[in-house]
């Protein structure tokens, strides 16, 4: 009798979604009986996400873990019930992991559902690989509280697949053996050369939106981070309202649900000319608008990774980022929060056609879109 390899990939995030998605179909080419289960870090984007990729979930524990959970933005009564279920998820999760006795748990990047999946899993003694290890900035602050959750998750995790050799000289400073590192790429070029080379994305963008990017260079922004939350994300927003000023561009941005967000989103730029605000787009759609922009400005992560593979310049809106590769390559540049710096950042990509064809066509240092097949061949292996 051959014995069947079992593992268990753990989601509960949008951007999970997306950077898990091939590694799911990679394992199940390889014969891996691959269990997906769910968290529900992120409710409806994550639903959504899931259908897009066409990844469909095995088990859903109802883990709920948020910024209106945790802190303001929901009374002490809907705490209570979400604290209450996802008690009860844990609790669920732990009893799968006991019965199905999975040969691994799979959790990616740094969120608070990796962290808590590779913690409970163990407390189960069950080995952990941890998708897009070794990112560091070496500030628990920034990005708060991701940096912490990647730290923590090294210190158990048994499998380490790295996207770059310097996140791989990361683990190893921090004493990873080398025998449990793999430089495999990142996982989120796949999915995006996957859906960008398709020859139709999905129906085309409708509205005010899809005349921007006839007309004029647009510039996608995408805007949430913790850090940023007050000060900073005012300093974002007097930014764009100056380069919105400019009668040659059109900003375009998707605003994050998160109320710490789009109240201060839609108070200090709602009605301003040439800026376009609009709901989250799905992730087909964000690909259509990053393939259709002129230059990102972004204080997200995948995008960082992502808008490289697309000819995009990038320019992230963070004091430090764990990306460095990015800058190192000349793809991206750090112009952190501050308004002068944010707009000088754009105003040179608009002007000066020698900088961004440079930024424009270097290479993107974060992988070849075959990361997913490494991944599954080094586990089936094992």
């Amino acid at each position: 009798m051959i014995y069947q390899k079992n593992i268990a990939i753990i989601i509960g995030t949008r951007p999970e979604a997306i950077k898990l998605a091939p590694v799911i179909r990679a394992l199940k080419k390889e014969g891996i009986k691959t269990t997906v289960c769910i968290f529900r870090q992120h409710g409806k984007m994550l639903d959504e996400t899931l259908r897009e990729l066409n990844v469909k979930p095995d088990i859903s524990f109802s883990i709920s873990i948020s910024d209106r959970m945790l802190g303001k933005g929901s009374g002490l009564i809907q705490k209570g019930i979400a604290g209450l279920q996802s008690g009860l998820g844990i609790l669920r999760y732990m009893k799968f992991l006991k019965k199905e006795k999975p040969d691994m748990v799979i959790v990616q990047g740094d969120t608070l559902t990796a962290f808590l999946a590779a913690f409970l899993a163990f407390l189960t003694k069950t080995p952990v690989a941890h998708v897009e290890a070794g990112l560091r900035t070496y500030d628990k602050f920034a990005p708060f509280p991701e940096e912490i959750n990647r730290q923590l998750i090294a210190r158990l995790a048994d499998i380490h697949f790295a996207p770059t050799e310097s996140a791989k000289q990361n683990l190893l400073r921090e004493g990873i053996s080398e025998n449990h590192i793999y430089v495999v790429g990142n996982t989120a070029i796949d999915t995006l050369l996957q859906v960008a080379g398709a020859e139709e994305i999905g129906p085309p963008l409708r509205g005010p939106i899809s005349e921007v990017f006839k007309n004029r260079k647009t510039i996608l922004v995408t805007a949430h981070r913790r850090e940023s939350f007050g000060e900073g994300l005012k300093e974002i927003c007097s930014a764009l309202k100056e380069i919105a000023h400019r009668d040659d561009v059109e900003i375009i941005l998707p605003v994050h649900p998160n109320p710490n967000v789009e109240k201060v989103i839609r108070e200090e730029l709602g009605g301003i000319k040439n800026i376009e605000l609009c709901a989250p787009l799905p992730y087909t759609k964000m690909v259509e608008a990053m393939k259709a922009s002129y230059l990102i400005l972004t204080d997200s992560g995948g995008i960082q990774e992502e808008a490289p593979s697309l000819g995009k310049p990038v320019l992230v809106m963070r004091e430090k980022t764990e990306r460095m590769e990015g800058v190192d390559a000349g793809v991206s540049k750090l112009v952190g929060v501050k308004k002068e710096a944010i707009v000088a950042g754009v105003y040179e990509l608009l002007e000066n056609k020698e900088v961004y064809e440079r930024m424009s066509r270097a290479q993107n240092p974060y992988g070849d879109g075959k990361a997913a097949e490494r991944i599954a061949e080094i586990l089936s292996n094992r």
